[in-house]
């Protein structure tokens, strides 16, 4: 059963992008004390992905963040160079902290994972408000595109 609102996150290790390059980071450093927008993608660079979900994210930057929110997370099952490309291709490095589920362990413990055929395993498109570790809104996609888990929904759920 897929994580829901009022659960805590899994612990996990997870590989994030920093200017000395890739680290590991748990799921209580990244989590831990602070309000955060996540959201999961099927892969880096992918269509959709990279022309309609993460620009919403990239675009209200600010707005999110002075709503209260201390980081924005986008994650995906890639390796840490594939999500430096893309957050440097994207124009989102500094603004969006990119971080790598390489071997889907977080994406599991979520069970947001999604078997995509030649693309092999990925995960869900889903965004999410964590407070403190705690899950306290969710939107996983049950159609292609982006709708429920975009910037704009989430944008609605953090009020005014």
């Amino acid at each position: 059963m897929p994580i829901k609102t009022g659960d805590k996150l899994p612990a996990a290790t997870l590989k994030v992008i920093t200017d000395d390059g890739p680290a590991d980071m748990t799921t209580d450093a990244l989590f831990g004390g602070k309000k955060v927008v996540v959201f999961g993608v099927p892969g880096a660079f992918t269509p959709t992905c990279s022309r309609n979900h993460l620009p919403g994210f990239i675009e209200n930057h600010d707005i999110i963040l002075a709503k209260g929110i201390d980081d924005i997370i986008c994650v995906s099952v890639n390796d840490h160079h594939v999500m430096k490309a893309w957050a440097d291709a994207s124009g989102a490095m500094g603004k969006i902290r990119f971080v790598a589920d390489w071997d889907a362990a977080f994406t599991k413990a979520l069970d947001l994972d999604a078997e995509l055929g030649v693309l092999g395993l990925r995960s869900r498109r889903y965004s999410m408000i964590v407070d403190d570790g705690t899950v306290t809104a969710l939107n996983i996609e049950e159609n292609r595109g982006v709708t429920t888990s975009g910037a704009a929904a989430l944008l609605e759920q953090l009020g005014d």
